[in-house]
């Protein structure tokens, strides 16, 4: 059943669970709110900052909400993903990300990167650097980081990275060979789970946004989507959108726990 099928059998102005959510649009209950608190002071005063979590928690949201909260003519950010480079191509990169020129080789590209921090500096201006997915990294690229990081005989911290990642990547900072780097990060953050009352305000928020309401769910039904998602935002996402368009094309309201549940089993390959 199409998307549009869906948000009329509901009444509902837009697709209640996509993607495609702006940055004000994004939920941020307390918890989070001190979150980007924390991290946006960190990158006020110029640390460098970890935050970890398992699949599906809402790490790239919560950066997002850092993005808007601070302002980019004094923090312009740089957000690289594609972690799975060379140390060449990395920094090539990050050239691209900052609209310069790539050199041929590794040391003139870090020298141009280094060389563009500096110039910024001079400004009051503090780049940011969003390494997602960063449990990702090569061992060469990430026991070099610490090397971009180190400006003015390490006096000086002109420039913030933002090492976002599974909990993987915390236990690669721990290592003897990444002591340099993993001894310079401040703040660290470790997302948890959310709770069941989380998940009921999550949906509660996606729905309204929507034009919704939350009695579309049963309390059952939100329930057996908290437990069946484990916690995770994506699969909440995708748990309810399947069962809101089951519902829809089952002519059913509200959506009840078996609804759900009998989802579930149909889409287990892809929630596991």
């Amino acid at each position: 059943m199409s998307d549009l099928e869906v948000t009329r059998f509901f009444g509902l102005r837009l697709a209640e669970f996509d993607k495609d959510v702006d940055d004000q649009d994004l939920w941020t209950p307390q918890e989070r709110v001190t979150i980007v608190e924390k991290i946006t002071e960190g990158l006020r005063v110029r640390q460098h900052v970890l935050l970890c979590g398992e699949p599906g928690l809402g790490k790239s949201c919560i950066l997002r909400a850092v993005r808007r909260a601070l302002p980019d003519a004094k923090f312009p950010m740089t957000y690289l993903h594609n972690t799975t480079l060379g140390r060449r191509d990395f920094y090539r990169q990050v050239c691209v990300g900052l609209g310069l020129t790539p050199k041929a080789t590794a040391a003139a590209l870090f020298h141009e990167v280094s060389t563009w921090v500096t110039q910024r500096s001079r400004d009051n201006i503090h780049p940011v650097f969003i390494v997602d997915e960063a449990q990702m990294l090569r061992d060469e690229v990430l026991g070099h980081l610490h090397v971009l990081a180190n400006y003015e005989w390490d006096q000086k911290p002109l420039l913030s990275l933002v090492l976002s990642g599974l909990p993987d990547l915390r236990i690669r900072l721990e290592r003897p060979n990444n002591r340099s780097l993993n001894s310079r990060i401040f703040c660290r953050i470790e997302l948890g789970e959310t709770g069941s009352a989380e998940t009921r305000e999550y949906i509660l928020h996606r729905l309204e946004r929507a034009g919704g309401k939350l009695s579309i769910f049963t309390d059952d039904a939100i329930l057996a989507i908290h437990e069946l998602a484990g916690g995770s935002l994506r699969d909440i996402d995708r748990l309810a959108a399947a069962a809101m368009a089951c519902a829809a094309a089952r002519r059913l309201k509200p959506i009840d726990a078996a609804l759900v549940k009998a989802v579930h089993e149909l889409d287990r390959p892809r929630m596991s």
